[in-house]
């Protein structure tokens, strides 16, 4: 997937992901963009690991299914940080 689809992927699953997730997420534009693209790989990796049973570092595409798991990974990242902080949301 070239970098433009990659940015475009990674704006709409971001802030698809932070108005979903319940709580205030901080953060611009640039922190939405890069939370999309790692939901994007988290996404990706979990789906080719129940797909296949190996565990690949991959990413979604940009398409509709692409964007729901990019979604769903990037929900996992938002926790994921969460509970690396130890912030809450409320």
């Amino acid at each position: 997937m070239n970098l433009i689809a990659w940015i475009i992927l990674g704006l709409i699953a971001g802030a698809i992901a932070k108005a979903v997730y319940p709580g205030r997420q901080g953060g611009g534009i640039i922190t939405t963009m890069i939370l999309g693209i790692v939901g994007a790989l988290i996404g990706g990796t979990i789906v080719t690991l129940l797909e296949t049973g190996t565990l690949q570092l991959t990413t979604t595409a940009l398409s509709i299914p692409g964007l729901i798991i990019a979604v769903i990974g990037a929900i996992i990242a938002i926790f994921l940080w969460g509970l690396i902080t130890g912030s809450t949301t409320r």
